[in-house]
């Protein structure tokens, strides 16, 4: 059985310093993290806060999402893609639902699509001149309904590895969004041509 939010709260605590930081992570000690770790801390462990509060979107009459459903770089029955704007790496798309689920919801028709759309939109941004990987990150607690982020990983670039990437993108200079524009197009027309779907009428 898993530990309450006290327990685990409490847990943690015991291996902080008498102002409750934490360790700095194994993962400051990569030669890939953005940090040096001279001088960098750790912010005191807060306590737990329960109820937790609601994410946005928890009630489907206000999700952005929901009145979204429509909007996009490509769409069919049940999902729509989205380039997210202002990163520093080369692309970031969005893939999310057309109805309201969260992940752990989804029917199984609708699970099984997505294993085989998410793959296919990850081979379409590998495939891009210059990108060598596509991350694929689900991460949950700023909205209820299901969104899932595809990281272009820029080629050649070894200190933006693995799971510092989220955070090279936010120190990275803005990329330029005419590029950005032109190679999620480019993934779009292999999108369709794979999978299926269309681009938004309207």
């Amino acid at each position: 059985m898993a530990m309450t939010p006290e327990e685990f709260h409490a847990y943690a605590l015991a291996a902080a310093d008498p102002d409750g930081r934490l360790p700095l992570a194994r993962m400051t000690g990569w030669d890939i993290s953005p940090f040096e770790q001279d001088g960098l801390r750790t912010n005191p462990l807060r306590p737990p806060v329960l109820p937790e509060p609601a994410r946005h979107g928890e009630d489907p009459a206000d999700c952005s999402s929901c009145r979204n459903r429509d909007a996009g770089l490509w769409l069919n029955e049940n999902w729509r893609l989205t380039r997210v704007g202002g990163v520093g790496v080369p692309l970031v798309l969005m893939l999310h639902s057309r109805d309201h689920y969260d992940f752990e919801d989804l029917p199984d028709e609708l699970a099984a699509e997505f294993g085989l759309l998410s793959a296919r939109i990850a081979r379409h941004v590998k495939a891009l001149p210059g990108i060598t990987r596509s991350h694929v990150y689900r991460i949950s607690d700023g909205g209820a309904h299901l969104h899932v982020w595809f990281f272009a990983r820029p080629e050649g670039q070894g200190q933006l590895f693995g799971s510092w990437l989220v955070i090279w993108d936010d120190l990275l200079p803005e990329y330029p969004a005419d590029l950005a524009d032109a190679d999620a197009e480019t993934v779009v027309d292999a999108l369709i041509a794979s999978h299926g779907g269309h681009r938004p009428t309207s």
